[in-house]
């Protein structure tokens, strides 16, 4: 079920006198239950494609369409109650309280929805998803009291306590070191894998690796669209790492020739 579509999205910021195009010809759809990474370097859009995908920007022009209703037109109410009900966002810097429980932290989204929960249900469904988070005991810390890790679980939390279909991560490992980007990109893991469709900023390859597939921007325009490919591992052999599949090659590349791997892209 293809439950985002994007049709010719252009995006253009007006900079005094000039226009600044960033986004030229997007089109791309995404189907529920999906792992998908974007990559792209500084510039190449994909920040500005990930706050169209989360409506909180709308195209210059094109068709955004979510779960087959079309979305790029609605006045901000209506937005409003798409990103409350459709959508759960995680931050690479927490945006969490500082002075708020980690409880209060998740029931920050049901107390602006427009569901009219009790307190008490509130409450009920926070520690819910703290719980499945893996969060259990914390429910009463601050911010403070939390490793980093365990703040963006809380910040996971908070996205998840809605039920939302789609999670919109811009790059979530970004403050964390090495062994704690591996558990939270775990966790989003057994999220995709519980159904949740989610889609996620990286510079990391590593991190791209974990998702099922992969899209490269440059300049604007999509330039690979590459699946993840898990290879399977012989009998007795240890556990082999995933390696990337291109899906179908786009014909944009950079100047210096064709790019042959994504592990080329970025280095």
């Amino acid at each position: 079920m293809e439950f985002i579509e994007l049709r010719n999205i252009h995006k253009t910021y007006r900079l005094g006198e000039i226009d600044v195009p960033v986004l030229k010809g997007i089109s791309l759809t995404i189907t529920q239950g999906e792992f998908v990474a974007l990559m792209g370097p500084s510039g190449s859009g994909k920040t500005s494609l990930m706050n169209i995908l989360g409506c909180l920007d709308r195209p210059t022009t094109g068709e955004y369409r979510i779960d087959g209703r079309p979305v790029q037109n609605l006045d901000e109410a209506s937005l409003a109650e798409v990103r409350n009900r459709k959508i759960g966002f995680v931050f690479q810097s927490f945006n969490l309280l500082a002075r708020t429980r980690a409880t209060e932290n998740v029931e920050l989204p049901l107390i602006y929805s427009d569901l009219g929960l009790s307190s008490a249900v509130r409450v009920r469904r926070a520690r819910a998803a703290l719980r499945e988070v893996g969060l259990a005991g914390r429910e009463d810390h601050y911010p403070s009291q939390l490793s980093g890790g365990q703040q963006q679980r809380v910040a996971i939390a908070r996205a998840l306590v809605t039920d939302p279909a789609i999670l919109l991560a811009d790059e979530p490992t970004g403050n964390l070191d090495s062994h704690t980007s591996e558990e939270i990109i775990g966790l989003f893991q057994e999220l995709n894998d519980a159904g949740k469709t989610v889609v996620l900023i990286t510079h990391e390859l590593d991190i791209a690796a974990h998702a099922r597939r992969v899209i490269y921007l440059h300049d604007g325009r999509i330039w690979r669209d590459e699946r993840i490919v898990q290879r399977r591992a012989q009998p007795g052999q240890a556990e082999v790492e995933p390696e990337l599949a291109v899906v179908f090659p786009f014909p944009i590349a950079p100047a210096g020739g064709e790019v042959k791997t994504l592990e080329e892209v970025v280095r």
